[in-house]
């Protein structure tokens, strides 16, 4: 089956197109720029698609959407400059300024198109279990309602893949590693720096994970 991921450039992205590799799926990926402060991150996509051999412009897709971040999503830490980034752990409540208004369901449905026009039968994203607490658009019953909105609307049926979705950081970690995902190329800072800040929310869950999972971390952080 064709399968379009959806690669931000982040540690669970990057391990699902690993995991989407070794199951044998034919893989298109798609990444965004939203007008998002940490777009660092998509530096890191591009460099972690020609790891895995995929094509700039033809098998990975680096789609610019930063008007309507600028002009139409302000207000989250990640894409108002005005808004500072949160510190602490990932699932404080404090971390709900990072929430980007519909940014799944834009992103999302942009990936069905061309997953669609492409003939694949799924798309993939990498949300986890500790994305629940902040995002709403990355909970279960959104993605549910998603598949089914994406069926009404179109002459085929597409799957929404969220494998990750009950998986702890720690849980997708672990089987990177066991994949051998390149971690040293994925990205998580909020900030965006040189390196990871160490202190930011995804900064705070990224080190924590590895810890948890016994793997080494070979992230750079600042702190």
């Amino acid at each position: 089956m064709k399968v379009v991921v959806v690669l931000s450039g982040g540690l669970d992205s990057t391990v699902l197109l690993a995991s989407a590799l070794e199951q044998g799926f034919e893989v298109r990926a798609i990444t965004f720029d939203y007008g998002q402060r940490h777009n660092r991150e998509i530096q890191s996509a591009i460099r972690v698609a020609h790891h895995f051999g995929l094509d700039p412009g033809n098998t990975h897709k680096l789609i610019d959407i930063s008007h309507v971040g600028e002009q139409l999503l302000q207000g989250s830490a990640l894409t108002s400059p005005s808004v500072e980034v949160p510190l602490g752990h990932y699932a404080d409540p404090s971390m709900r300024i990072t929430v980007v208004p519909n940014r799944n369901m834009i992103m999302l449905s942009i990936a069905a198109g061309w997953a669609i026009s492409l003939s694949c039968g799924a798309v993939a994203l990498g949300v986890h279990a500790g994305d629940h607490a902040v995002y709403p658009d990355c909970r279960p019953r959104f993605f549910a309602a998603a598949e089914e909105a994406l069926r009404l609307g179109n002459y085929v049926s597409l799957t929404v893949m969220t494998p990750f979705i009950d998986w702890t950081k720690a849980a997708i970690v672990k089987h990177g590693a066991e994949l051998k995902a390149p971690f040293e190329l994925s990205w998580s800072c909020y900030q965006g720096g040189e390196k990871h800040c160490g202190k930011c929310g995804t900064c705070v869950e990224r080190r924590e994970a590895f810890q948890l999972a016994g793997v080494p971390d070979p992230t750079e952080y600042f702190v």
